[in-house]
């Protein structure tokens, strides 16, 4: 007897963990499938759904979750900004010390700033302030049957719900990237040449001579995909939520994890493919 009541607990531990293989396979397949269909929509949103897109962008710009008002997405950016900026010139500041090269900082603030810190801070704080609240929105209408009344009445959900808000975040974006690449130069600055006091014309000097409109050009690239990666994960995670008021909790908590992952895998990959596995510092030769 107790030789098979061991091999029932084995059978059903096997089952049950073949079982979770499987369904967590089939959740992937559905948001890969909810990703694909979100972006393939972007041409019929516009065209269909463009009211939407205005008031989405409104809402996102000027309501409650706030990209550009005070006290908004623009206030936690900047304070990341300048802190994150402020600990780049200390550090960088004091690297270069140890091999008497406190000359470069500029060099290394122009690149640091623009291809790494102001994407990514931007996509973290629009994840934490502007995407949980997505979740929480397409959350509610989902234990609510409001997306299956959406499907009834021939209203394609995915892109009047997910489409939708990934354009008004891509589009809203670029303010409060520019804002918070230009806080974080200026953090960099104070630090080296006010606190340290490093020549501001040799620091200029550097800044400029590493700067180009090519890396801005980049640096924005990757700050308006953080958006549409941002804006996807956590819609389809309000999306494909259940469970009451207690799921939708829980999905954005996943989702805001999720997009923070997301955007630290991307930002390798972005790096590596727009500036190459050995990237060129422009006028120093190396």
């Amino acid at each position: 007897m107790v030789a098979l009541d061991l091999t029932y607990r084995v059978r059903v531990r096997s089952r049950r963990r073949i079982n979770d293989f499987v369904n967590g396979f089939v959740r992937l397949g559905e948001y890969v499938t909810f990703v694909l269909r979100a972006v393939a929509a972007v041409p019929y949103t516009l065209v269909h759904y463009r009211k939407h897109v205005l008031a989405q962008i409104a809402e996102v710009t000027f309501g409650n979750k706030s990209l550009l008002s005070g006290g908004g997405t623009m206030g936690i950016v900047l304070a990341m900004s300048l802190a994150a900026a402020m600990m780049l010139g200390v550090e960088t500041y004091r690297g270069l010390q140890l091999v008497g090269m406190t000359n470069l900082s500029g060099m290394l603030s122009a690149i640091a700033n623009t291809r790494e810190l102001a994407p990514v801070v931007v996509a973290i704080a629009l994840a934490a302030k502007v995407g949980t609240g997505f979740t929480a929105q397409i959350g509610a209408m989902r234990i609510s049957d409001e997306i299956a009344a959406l499907d009834v009445m021939a209203i394609r959900s995915i892109p009047f719900l997910a489409t939708t808000r990934m354009i008004a975040a891509m589009v809203c974006i670029l303010p409060i990237y520019m804002i918070g690449l230009l806080s974080s130069y200026i953090a960099t600055r104070l630090v080296v040449v006010w606190y340290n006091g490093e020549s501001s014309g040799t620091y200029d000097y550097f800044f400029h001579l590493a700067l180009t409109p090519a890396d801005l050009v980049y640096s924005a690239t990757k700050a308006v995909v953080f958006a549409a990666i941002v804006t996807l994960v956590h819609c389809s995670y309000g999306y494909f939520a259940s469970g009451g008021p207690e799921g939708v909790g829980q999905a954005a908590g996943r989702a805001l994890r999720t997009s923070i992952l997301a955007i630290g895998i991307f930002d390798v990959i972005f790096t590596f493919g727009l500036w190459g596995l050995v990237p060129q510092v422009p006028g120093m030769g190396i």
